[in-house]
């Protein structure tokens, strides 16, 4: 985060981030550090957002309603990246609605596009129990998120070891490391879905690191043949939350293309379905719409 945004010079907050608080915060550039500071006692929500789209309002909503469930253990702010690009940029977001976590200062990023409320939920106790292991006092049962806070909280059981080698490589931004721990962990155990999901979504990771999306659609539109140019934009889609969008352009491949080409886009959509969730509706949807595409 330091040098992407100059916080040197702090401004003060326009209200008050405390750890009770349910309602967003606005984040400028001028209270970031603040929040990145208090992140060391109580994990921070940075939900960012554009004015310019319907979703962003709809889930900021239902966030604030997730969030005050959980009695107090999150800070939530929202962040206008129309009005501060360059926060937006410090996260390496490139689509919104986005959420990204703030743990002792450190960023990280949560999910992208309108989730619903039981993926929200999930999430965030995912975000309690990194708190716990990153050493910070958080109140309540990370398993229910209606118990009021206070209780005491069960210890959480730590990661297999691959996986936590795959955590601590994609923390160091080593996807490559964090893939060849998720691809151990599978030779070790095929059935292990954590980490055939983990290892999709590294890979979606390491694919669209340093894409660009507008140049990406124009390639795709101007080689509508050309079946790398579809896929890199199937995964911008999904890892910008434009997840129907993705699945509709990949069953197309699929439709339209023979051999070698057509396998790769169906592996390509198989794995996207693994990012997504197999119990997803649309995964569900796309499942069929692949099957018939196929027969």
């Amino acid at each position: 985060m330091h040098g992407a945004v100059d916080l040197s010079s702090l401004a003060n907050p326009p209200q008050e981030a405390s750890a009770g608080d349910s309602s967003a915060i606005e984040v400028t550039e001028g209270n970031l550090q603040e929040l990145a500071d208090r992140s060391s006692q109580v994990p921070v929500l940075i939900n960012l957002t554009s004015a310019a789209s319907p979703a962003c309002a709809e889930l900021s909503a239902r966030l604030e309603k997730v969030v005050a469930e959980f009695g107090g253990k999150f800070v939530l702010g929202t962040c206008n990246v129309d009005t501060y690009p360059a926060i937006a940029q410090a996260f390496q977001v490139q689509a919104v609605p986005a959420v990204v976590a703030l743990i002792s200062g450190r960023p990280a990023p949560l999910f992208q596009g309108n989730a619903d409320d039981s993926q929200i939920r999930d999430v965030l106790k995912q975000v309690l129990e990194v708190a716990q292991q990153a050493g910070m006092a958080t109140s309540g049962d990370v398993d229910s998120a209606s118990e009021p806070a206070g209780d005491e909280e069960a210890e959480p059981e730590p990661l297999p070891t691959l996986h936590q080698e795959a955590y601590d490589a994609i923390e160091r931004d080593d996807f490559d490391g964090a893939i060849a721990a998720y691809e151990q962990a599978l030779r070790e155990n095929p059935k292990d879905a954590d980490a055939k999901a983990g290892l999709s979504q590294v890979r979606l990771m390491a694919r669209t690191r340093g894409l660009d999306l507008q140049q990406a659609r124009q390639a795709a539109a101007d080689a509508p043949a050309d079946v790398d140019a579809q896929l890199a934009v199937a995964d911008l889609d999904v890892a910008g939350g434009k997840v129907e969008d993705a699945f509709v352009r990949l069953i197309d491949v699929v439709r339209v293309t023979a051999g070698d080409d057509r396998e790769r886009a169906r592996q390509r959509l198989v794995e996207l379905f693994d990012v997504v969730g197999n119990e997803d509706p649309r995964v569900v949807q796309a499942r069929q719409q692949l099957a018939t595409a196929l027969y």
